[in-house]
């Protein structure tokens, strides 16, 4: 695989022939997902670039005590591969990993796949319009065109906290699970409140001695409607695809309701805020711990949550919850509001970084223009999959295509048929280069903005959404249906054609 391009090639403009008509960076459901599509669309010549030795991304990796999906797996799904055999409801990240493992061999996707294969920067080469991908082992792939499908939670955040490195007992983060960890018996801080931490906590509780929750903000909890599925019920699904088809739909129409007490301030969001808050009152009698637990901004504003357990366990009598940030670490445990709490082993349960924050390597564009930089104020670009200054460059997953209220999987299959159609122009027209007009994208972030301020995020926030002034980057300011339909149509008026 390894290339070269030499001098002469540069200077004097020699036609530099792809390695690759496509590079697919990620083997996640969004890349996997862009693979079959592009197979769909006989679109043959591609490769995808996987850092790790296996696919599923997150869900690989989400090993974790309790990982679970919070979307209805039915949705939580590809559209073209509906499974009647899901156990329940919201499946562990076990069986979803195992969905993603069996749809790399259903559509013989792995001989496209370069496992062990991290790409540590990529540029694009402006004499030859093609993109040049450095991978970890020193290789150079050449590409007509990219797509970034690394998705949202690609690099897991550890805060930097004072003292760190001191800290004498076990740590791991909940992105990077360790098997071997034996939690019995220990004293275990948990640190976060967030998504992933109200299903590790439930989780690991019953196995040890001690469990310090370290809350920051609390979050809106509802009820997770969760159930087994009857062998009867799978059968139907097995017998009648129509039967889960229409469930999918249903599950998504409920799903698009819920955006109105979500995305916008409403009197569903008072009647979510109550489920939340009897919810609350069925679980916990400590007036105290009741103070700690409720939220005193709008639900909506950070990420909602759906749990049945997070409330008992807090209330059982080896947890506690201290409801402040962690300050410091020293070594025998953890530092929060001026008070040492010595613990064994300490679970960071603090999300990833924030989408916002950038590509997680180098990537130069036209004029020498870095992402990193262009995003230094909070990422932005053209409805979410392609970014001004960038040719070629396509985003699964990218600025404010984020849903607060339903499955990620339906803003993805619709940008995955944008990009097709992109692609499928420019092979048809012998366009060489596809850049978004800088013009076009600014004008498309002023309606966003305009959207947003209409929404529960409009006035700024604290949580991973936001940037450092507090825009938000990274949800999309709508219903599911509204970011699907627009972009149904790729309109060639957007772009620069060379």
């Amino acid at each position: 695989m390894e290339t070269t391009v030499t001098k002469d090639e540069k200077t004097t403009g020699t036609a530099v022939r792809p390695d690759v008509e496509v590079a697919i960076i990620g083997a996640g459901f969004s890349g996997l997902g862009m693979a079959k599509k592009l197979q769909d669309a006989g679109i043959h010549d591609f490769i995808i670039l996987e850092a790790a030795s296996e696919v599923g991304g997150t869900w690989r990796d989400s090993k974790y005590p309790g990982a679970a999906v919070d979307v209805p797996n039915h949705l939580y799904s590809y559209s073209f591969e509906q499974s009647p055999e899901w156990t329940r409801m919201f499946s562990y990240s076990q069986e979803i990993q195992q969905y993603i493992v069996n749809i790399s061999y259903k559509y013989n996707l792995r001989p496209k796949i370069k496992f062990n294969t991290r790409v540590v920067q990529a540029r694009f080469d402006e004499v030859n319009n093609l993109w040049e991908a450095t991978t970890d082992k020193g290789d150079v792939l050449r590409a007509r065109f990219v797509v970034g499908a690394m998705g949202p939670f690609a690099a897991s955040r550890i805060p930097d906290v004072p003292g760190l490195k001191e800290f004498k007992g076990i740590m791991a983060h909940t992105a990077n699970w360790d098997d071997k960890i034996d939690l019995r018996g220990k004293v275990v801080a948990v640190v976060g409140s967030g998504a992933s931490a109200i299903q590790v906590v439930p989780a690991v509780q019953p196995l040890v001695k001690e469990l310090k929750v370290f809350q920051r903000t609390p979050s809106w909890v509802i009820p997770k409607l969760d159930y087994e599925y009857s062998e009867l019920e799978k059968s139907i699904y097995r017998n009648f695809p129509i039967v889960q088809k229409l469930r999918r739909y249903a599950i998504y129409g409920i799903t698009e309701l819920l955006a109105t007490a979500i995305v916008w301030d409403t009197p569903m969001t008072d009647l979510m805020e109550y489920f939340c808050k009897k919810q609350i009152d069925a679980a916990i009698k400590d007036p105290e711990l009741k103070r700690k637990v409720t939220p005193n901004y709008r639900l909506g504003k950070t990420r909602m949550l759906i749990s049945n357990d997070w409330y008992p366990t807090l209330a059982k009598p080896n947890v506690e919850l201290v409801d402040h940030g962690v300050e410091a670490l020293t070594e025998k445990g953890v530092v929060a509001n001026g008070k040492e709490y010595p613990v064994d082993i300490i679970i960071w349960a603090t999300g990833y970084r924030s989408p916002s924050e950038g590509f997680p390597f180098p990537l130069t564009g036209l004029n020498g223009r870095d992402l990193n930089q262009y995003w230094e104020r909070g990422a932005k670009g053209f409805k979410g999959v392609a970014i001004a200054g960038f040719p070629n460059l396509f985003t699964l997953m990218g600025p404010n295509t984020g849903p607060g209220h339903t499955s990620v999987l339906v803003y993805v299959e619709a940008q995955q048929e944008y990009i097709i159609e992109a692609i499928k122009l420019c092979r048809q027209n012998g366009y060489q280069r596809l850049a978004v007009r800088e013009e076009r994208q600014e004008e498309y972030n002023r309606e966003l903005d305009k959207k947003m301020s209409k929404t529960t995020w409009g006035k700024g926030g604290e949580s991973w959404y936001y940037t450092k002034d507090g825009r938000n980057t990274t949800l999309y300011p709508g219903f599911a249906t509204d970011y699907v339909l627009s972009v149904r149509h790729f309109d060639m008026a957007d772009y620069q054609i060379a």
